[in-house]
């Protein structure tokens, strides 16, 4: 008869998952902090086009 030794609980699989996966999502919420706190420059120029009357339909 041979004896078979249980060398991982089902308490430890669990817990070692969350604590993989609250890493990732502290991970992920100190990106998102760290871009909005940098100030991105607004373009300067302003974008004009101008669209022919031709192209525009009637929709009744």
């Amino acid at each position: 008869m041979l004896l078979q030794k249980k060398t991982r609980s089902a308490n430890f699989n669990i817990v070692s998952i969350l604590i993989k996966l609250s890493i990732v999502i502290l991970i992920i919420l100190g990106a998102v902090y760290l871009l909005s706190e940098i100030d991105f420059p607004s373009p300067k120029k302003t974008i004009e086009k101008i669209i022919p009357n031709e192209n525009f339909k009637i929709v009744k």
